[in-house]
């Protein structure tokens, strides 16, 4: 008894031993992926798929990739898959860039559309925006032309995606930025606003002439102006602005003037003053040079008198001079 209950326990071990040795094999080794690709024509080991595993490559990820490129008649090797999924790309949107490129009838290889991809492109997108033109629609964009009126103008660009020039090639930005400055070069140009409003695709054919799309990865097929708009008068403001500036300037200078005008009052006041301090300073030394000369001799009695009557008459008509001046004040009045 105990030795049949024995045996049935070794059994039932040996059982469970079996199926969690077959989960962990069948968690480890994707045969369910490799016989997936077995039927769709894709021949891969798997000691491959076991490979994979060992390096943190997910199977799958290379696997389903491999099994489109295939079946869209792609020649794909899954060593370069793998190296570039290593390398940080995205295997899926690669080979469906591929296989767009394939259907129509675009040159793109697998190491240039790796490039593209490694670069921080979408290739995908490229190859869609080569197949179908992208259009690219400009912020407003003020310019001013030779009057001095703003005009604001809007455009779209309709662009193709160039594959030979994704890697390197400057983007959206670049194409927006040289055609802003397009447009503000032949505004600029104009001799009036109503030049540019009257014949708006003048711009458009003048910036096409530039060629703003060397360096870029794009092609730009054509600009349309899509709107042009009448702003201000940058012209007009100016002036006013000179104007005042003129006036403000103007100003300082009056005052200027005005504060070395008081200034040089002050200093006439000044040298007055110090003129008639000179003039009683020296009229208090007339009585002590007249009374030096009288005991010199040099000044007589009779010429002090006679001095002292011209004093008097100059006195005298001094006093009968003011009453007529006052008269012909009030006359005039």
């Amino acid at each position: 008894m105990d030795g049949s209950i024995l045996s049935n326990i070794l059994s039932g071990g040996i059982v469970v031993a079996v199926i969690i040795f077959l989960i962990l094999f069948f968690s480890f080794v994707p045969v369910g992926l490799w016989i997936t690709a077995y039927f769709s024509g894709v021949k891969i080991r798997i000691s491959t798929l076991i490979g994979m595993k060992l390096r943190r490559v997910s199977p799958r990820k290379i696997v389903i990739p491999m099994i489109k490129a295939t079946k869209a008649g792609l020649d794909l090797k899954i060593e370069n898959l793998e190296a570039h999924y290593l390398a940080g790309g995205n295997v899926n949107t690669l080979v469906d860039a591929l296989i767009a490129s394939e259907r129509a009838n675009i040159p793109l290889q697998f190491e240039r559309g790796a490039a593209i991809d490694l670069a921080g492109r979408n290739v995908l997108e490229a190859v869609q925006v080569s197949v179908n033109p992208k259009v690219i629609e400009t912020p407003n964009i003020s310019a001013v032309a030779q009057d001095g009126i703003e005009v604001v103008v809007k455009a779209k660009v309709t662009v193709r995606a160039n594959i030979e020039r994704l890697v390197g090639g400057a983007g959206e930005e670049t194409i927006i930025a040289r055609v802003g400055e397009g447009i503000v070069t032949t505004v600029g140009s104009s001799m009036s606003y109503k030049n540019v409003l009257e014949n708006p695709d003048s711009i458009s054919r003048v910036v096409l002439e530039k060629g703003l799309d060397s360096g870029t990865a794009f092609e730009i097929l054509s600009i349309d102006i899509a709107d042009v708009d009448v702003a201000r008068n940058i012209g007009a403001r100016l002036q006013t602005d000179q104007a005042e500036a003129d006036k403000r300037i103007a100003e300082a200078k009056a005052s200027e003037r005005r504060a070395m005008a008081l200034a040089r009052e002050q200093e006439m006041k000044a040298e007055v003053e110090a003129m008639r301090a000179k003039v009683v300073e020296a009229e208090s030394q007339v009585p002590l040079a007249i009374a030096e000369a009288f005991k010199e001799g040099n000044l007589g009695v009779m010429d002090y008198y006679k001095m002292q009557n011209i004093e008097s008459d100059t006195d005298m008509r001094k006093a009968i001079a003011k009453p007529k001046e006052n008269k012909n004040l009030k006359k005039e009045n």
